[in-house]
């Protein structure tokens, strides 16, 4: 699944090729959104938006178009005239005079106003967005430190969105080899130290990540792995997707483990249990 530095950087494409201009065609691939096409013709994209895995497209008739890629959908932009070939299933095509977006495969689409935006029972209840500029690490530390939280296993409470908005699996995983901190470790376990490790990493590691269209290792290390022979994908982890291959840091070999139902990759001699 997409995680936050990936639907903000298809949100900046879109924002790119729509802002300001007028809507010319709209297409909506759920029957449930049919009918609501003629409120967005005519009018302009003002901005897009996100909210961790949320993307929020603005029109100049306080409309909002809220959508959430989940597992498969997929953002394409381009000319006007563009249509991809694939079997994927088209859920919203946006056009102007010169340039279009088109959105395959997602299944959460709405069209909402200011006031279904504040009362929705999804984007109402998302915690702090990491990439946000007003995200530090004093207000990721008061999130980790909450009652809601604290005594919650990491592996699990690290995509829990109402926690923290916009972390996935990667960078999960990622933040936690980061800070030295096994998955079973609740905030609770950890000292305050661990904490703002842990928290330092979460915010530098998205924001590297949407910089870099999805490099979390040292970055002087992923460009002398692919200078070296290396594809970005070979490079661009310090140990996701990087099972029975040795740890950069010290050698041993990363593992593929199971906690609270969901994959994670460790170094048990970087992250100690408990």
């Amino acid at each position: 699944m997409p995680e936050g530095p990936e639907i903000r950087r298809a949100a900046d494409q879109l924002e790119l090729a729509l802002k300001g201009k007028v809507l010319l065609s709209v297409e909506f691939g759920l029957d449930s959104l049919v009918p609501l096409r003629e409120r967005l013709l005519g009018s302009q994209v003002c901005a897009v938006k996100t909210q961790g895995k949320a993307m929020l497209t603005r029109f100049n008739n306080n409309l909002t178009l809220y959508t959430h890629n989940q597992l498969y959908g997929r953002w394409v932009v381009g000319a006007a005239d563009i249509n991809p070939a694939t079997n994927r299933k088209l859920r919203v095509a946006l056009r102007t005079k010169d340039s279009a977006a088109l959105l395959y495969s997602a299944s959460t689409i709405e069209l909402l106003t200011d006031t279904q935006i504040e009362q929705h029972p999804f984007l109402s209840n998302l915690g702090p967005d990491v990439l946000h500029p007003s995200t530090d690490t004093e207000r990721v530390l008061q999130q980790l430190n909450s009652t809601l939280f604290r005594k919650r296993r990491l592996g699990y409470l690290l995509t829990d969105q109402t926690c923290l908005a916009g972390l996935g699996n990667y960078l999960r995983c990622e933040a936690l080899f980061v800070a030295k901190l096994h998955p079973t470790m609740r905030p609770i376990d950890c000292t305050d130290k661990q904490l703002e490790r842990l928290s330092k990493s979460l915010l530098s590691l998205a924001r590297q990540s949407y910089k870099t269209a999805g490099i979390t290792n040292d970055m002087s290390h992923a460009k002398e792995l692919m200078a070296n022979g290396s594809t970005f994908e070979q490079a661009r982890f310090y140990l996701f997707r990087r099972a029975t291959l040795p740890c950069y840091q010290c050698g041993q070999t990363i593992e593929k483990v199971t906690h609270s139902g969901q994959t994670c990759y460790i170094c048990r001699a970087c992250q100690p249990e408990g």
